[in-house]
């Protein structure tokens, strides 16, 4: 089984969602996405995952990035499980869940690791950027909640680092300072860097955020 890895083009595909029918590469047009993918319905922890995302779709929409989960169940429970989420964790789920029944995408993005689990798909979140390349793979296990947050944050370096010679740093969130690629040239930071620079050595330098 082939794996997905950063800088592939993310696998393209057709399936049935919780919204209608989607080509996956069309569906994500010219936007950042986030395919994350679920056991099953019903499960408890994803069911808090998919809330969380509803409520954060604002977030999203605000990065220009679609997000859409896949659970291996059919549409017809994925429109009974949208019930259960909405009423537990106080949203409108109004992103598309793919059904996955014979596990076909599952296996496309090798979400299914039989030594953690003979039929399951694992846990697995993909960010895609608008050249539908892989830019990001995690993988949790089935008793740990995904972190929504350091999703966005991740999100914010990505398309950050697309649009300037920057690197984002440990622990680093929006509005902090940035590490200055390595392949600029002290003599040329000063025009691509107007907000000045701090050099801490030969290879770290650092910068405010550009786009702030």
């Amino acid at each position: 089984m082939a794996r997905v890895r950063l800088g592939d083009i993310a696998p393209d595909f057709e399936a049935e969602t919780s919204q209608g029918k989607i080509k996956f590469h069309e569906w994500l047009g010219d936007s950042w996405g986030v395919l994350f993918s679920h056991p099953a319905d019903f499960t408890p922890v994803c069911t808090t995952e998919l809330g969380t995302v509803a409520n954060y779709y604002p977030e999203f929409e605000k990065r220009d990035v679609k997000v859409i989960a896949l659970s291996v169940d059919g549409v017809d429970s994925h429109m009974e499980w949208i019930k259960d989420i909405n009423e537990t964790q106080n949203t409108t789920v109004n992103f598309p869940i793919i059904a996955d029944e014979d596990k076909r995408i599952a296996a496309l993005y090798d979400m299914i690791h039989p030594n953690a689990s003979e039929s399951f798909t694992v846990r697995s979140v993909f960010i895609i950027g608008p050249d539908k390349k892989v830019k990001l793979t995690l993988t949790y296990p089935a008793s740990t909640g995904r972190n929504f947050d350091e999703i966005l944050r991740v999100i914010d370096s990505l398309q950050l680092t697309a649009k300037y010679s920057v690197a984002t740093p440990a622990n680093w969130k929006d509005g902090d300072n940035v590490v200055i690629s390595t392949a600029i040239k002290d003599e040329d930071i000063a025009a691509k860097f107007p907000k000045g620079y701090e050099r801490v050595k030969p290879y770290l330098r650092m910068t405010p955020q550009p786009n702030k």
